[in-house]
């Protein structure tokens, strides 16, 4: 790959995947892609936002990200939607995201519904399994490992 393509690529993900410091602003990231693809003769344009749940005496979560794999990641998934003459998109926080404000979203933009729907729930499942984003609880203003809710990351660690 060139230097030349490797900055467009680089151009390209920025437009489609996102990171916000704290939460994310909602309406802000599903109005802009709905304005940017609604014409772009996709007949479905489907966006999962999870919100952070008051739980577990939670008083928010708090999250890191390595982005070298993340990025890797999101465009293998890009890839695979591109194969499907689709597009992904995703916004996460990193930092600390309390009790009913969003840290994630996922979009699906494709020209038929059923890729769409499959693709959405595909990606946001892999997602929670295979990206690079450790969660910590956030309680009484610090910052704990929720590691019985994490996986491991496929390839990592000492073992593997």
């Amino acid at each position: 790959m060139s230097n030349i393509e490797n900055i467009d690529r680089q151009v390209d993900r920025k437009e489609f995947l996102q990171l916000f410091d704290g939460s994310l602003p909602v309406e802000q990231i599903t109005n802009a892609w709905y304005d940017k693809y609604k014409n772009s003769n996709y007949g479905a344009i489907i966006t999962f936002v999870g919100v952070v749940r008051d739980e577990n005496k939670i008083d928010g979560l708090s999250f890191d990200i390595y982005e070298p794999i993340l990025n890797n990641w999101f465009d293998t998934w890009q890839k695979k939607a591109n194969d499907l003459n689709a597009i992904v998109l995703m916004a996460h926080s990193r930092g600390d995201v309390f009790n009913h404000e969003s840290s994630y979203i996922a979009g699906v933009c494709s020209p038929k519904r059923r890729v769409a729907l499959e693709l959405i729930d595909e990606f946001v499942e892999d997602f929670k399994a295979q990206a690079p984003i450790w969660k910590y609880d956030i309680i009484d203003n610090k910052r704990i490992y929720a590691q019985d809710r994490s996986t491991a990351i496929k390839g990592s660690g000492l073992l593997s």
